[in-house]
Order: structure tokens, then C-alpha cells, then sequence
């Protein structure tokens, strides 16, 4: 069953409270806030490549408390274990028996910081949980909850005692995006509020609000020819003479989903052409792998998507029928 214009209405309605919210604490960043929060009511999780100081583990904080849900940060250092953000079993000599510690993975948003910094062992440690929702330890699996999104970050500039994210862990990553440092007018208002205390934004909704407009998701409509579009981007990335790699048939699941969440974010119960060409970048370029060649001569992952979205010609109706 297609979204109705009433249900479409209230999640636009919702959708902008939630952006109005997170925006009180990530001043001049309205889009990027808006592409989070989509990711979020998609089921897909944000790998964000910035400086530091922009602003990141406020986003998450900021995000955990609009929805009253839980939040945790994890450090990525080289020592870092597996253990230690899945959890460990451990024996109880008292109970006689094996008891498990949940690590801070099991939180409805979790801010994997400098992700890189760790290694490829306990990258993958994140790989089940952001694909499945769930974490298998000595056997046993449970469920981390929903909503549930990762945050991750890198810093593009300091390369040194890093570990580059292996592809089928950035193919899981729905979008990466950055923050960016904020405009002057953002940035005075950032110096003159400093002095005083950090602001306290109130729960908007609930965890289950979020997991209700995450299935409203589902049911915007996807025209046929949108869908043909999609599916034309994605055959263009793999057909470029820049790629060694193109899009994966994941990438264009997530892109589809996503421009859904898209859609009914501003108020329609379809998706549009423009919908897939505003979200193409963020939710494709990271899924690239370029030729050695074409990365000497500086053409960089969103160039390669920009030059798709001129070549490949959009559907010429708007998607609603």
C-alpha cells in the first residue's frame, strides 16, 4: 500500500521538527542534518570524512537526545579489540555460570570515532551488527534494538598509524558526507553562545516514531522508470573508463530506499528524478574504486558520479504515476 498525502504531511511535519532540533546544536548545517537524519529513518548508517572539531560527536549526541534514544562513542585507537565494541562473555565464579557485558555497539546511535585508526580486526567487528542489526559472540547472537545507526568518522588530513576502510565495510556505509566548517554567520553565533553552557535540546519523539516512519518509508511509490534510472547510474559507474570498481547491487538498494525516505521527508508519497540526482553523490561515490591512472590525474570519486548524471538521461515524467 502506497503512503497516503495524510501520512506524507505528518512525516514532513515530523521530519522537520526533528531537523529543527538537531539543528539548534549543528548551526549552518541544515542539509547535512537532513541527509543524517534520512540515513537514520532508512536503516542505514553515515560515514562521515572530516576535520576535527566540526561538530561530529555533537551530531550523535545531539541525535540521541531528539529521539530519546541511547547513545554511546567509541574511540578507535590500533589496541582497540573486537571485544570491546561487541562486548565479552564472562565467567561469574559467584553464579557459576558465563555472563555476557554488552559492549557500546548496543545503543540507538553510536559514534564510531576515527574508525580508521583501528585495525581491519576490529573494523570488521562492525560488520554483521550494521548489516543485520544483531552481534554474534561465543555463538550467541542478539539484537541490538532499533533504531539503530552508526556514525563513523575519518579524518581525510592525518594519515599517519591509519588503516584504510576495507570495501565491503564502506559499502556498507548508506552515505558519506561531511560536515564542513560552518559559514561566518554560523560560526559567530558558535563564538557567542561558547561562553555560555552547551545547549540541551528536548526529546522530540520516541524510538518507536522512528521506527514507524522507517516502515512509512517503504511504502512511498517507486515509478518503474525511476527505477529503470537507478538502475542505468548504477551500469554507468561500472562501465567508466575511471573505475576499476563500479556500483555494487547493495549501493543501488541503498540509494532506491533511500530516496524514498527522501521523498516523504518533503511531503511527497512518490519519488522524483531529482530525488536520485540530490542523494546520487553522498549515497554512490564512496562506493567507487577508481583506476591507479585516473586517481594520478585528480579525478576524485564525485567526479566520476557527476559525469554519470550528465551522461545518463532522466526520465522525463516526475515519478507519480
Amino acid at each position: 500500500m502506497t503512503i497516503s498525502p495524510e501520512q506524507a504531511q505528518w512525516y514532513t511535519e515530523t521530519f522537520s521538527l526533528l531537523a529543527d532540533n538537531v539543528e539548534r546544536a549543528i548551526l549552518g548545517k541544515r542539509h547535512v542534518v537532513e541527509l543524517v537524519l534520512a540515513t537514520a529513518l532508512t536503516g542505514g548508517h553515515v560515514l562521515l570524512e572530516d576535520v576535527p572539531g566540526t561538530g561530529k560527536t555533537a551530531l550523535a549526541r545531539t541525535l540521541a537526545q531528539t529521539v530519546k534514544g541511547t547513545s554511546s562513542r567509541i574511540q578507535f585507537t590500533p589496541d582497540l579489540l573486537p571485544g570491546d565494541v561487541t562486548g565479552v562473555t564472562i565467567f561469574d565464579q559467584k553464579k557459576g555460570e558465563f555472563e555476557f557485558h554488552a559492549g557500546p555497539i548496543f545503543a540507538n546511535i553510536v559514534l564510531a570515532d576515527e574508525i580508521n585508526r583501528a585495525s581491519p580486526k576490529t573494523q570488521s567487528a562492525l560488520l554483521e551488527v550494521m548489516e543485520e542489526g544483531q552481534v554474534t559472540v561465543d555463538g550467541v547472537t542478539r539484537h541490538v534494538g532499533r533504531p539503530f545507526l552508526v556514525i563513523a568518522t575519518q579524518n581525510p588530513v592525518e594519515q599517519a598509524g591509519t588503516y584504510r576502510l576495507p570495501e565491503a565495510q564502506l559499502d556498507r556505509f548508506m552515505i558519506k558526507t561531511s560536515i564542513g566548517y560552518p559559514d561566518d554567520a554560523a560560526t559567530l553565533r558558535i563564538i557567542q553562545g561558547a561562553a555560555g553552557p552547551a545547549p540541551e535540546v528536548p526529546a522530540i519523539v520516541t524510538p518507536d516514531t522512528i521506527v514507524t516512519m522507517a516502515e512509512l518509508s517503504r511504502s512511498v511509490y517507486l515509478n518503474p522508470l525511476i527505477a529503470d534510472y537507478i538502475m542505468r547510474i548504477v551500469d554507468a559507474t561500472r562501465r567508466a573508463s575511471e573505475a576499476r570498481l563500479g556500483v555494487s547491487v547493495r549501493g543501488a538498494i541503498s540509494l532506491t530506499r533511500l530516496v524514498a525516505t527522501w521523498a516523504a521527508a518533503h511531503g511527497r508519497t512518490y519519488v522524483t528524478p531529482d530525488d536520485v540526482r540530490d542523494l546520487a553523490v553522498p549515497a554512490l561515490a564512496h562506493r567507487l574504486i577508481l583506476e591507479p591512472e585516473a586517481e594520478f590525474d585528480g579525478v576524485t570519486q564525485v567526479d566520476v558520479i557527476g559525469q554519470v548524471l550528465l551522461d545518463v538521461p532522466a526520465p522525463s515524467e516526475n515519478g507519480a504515476s
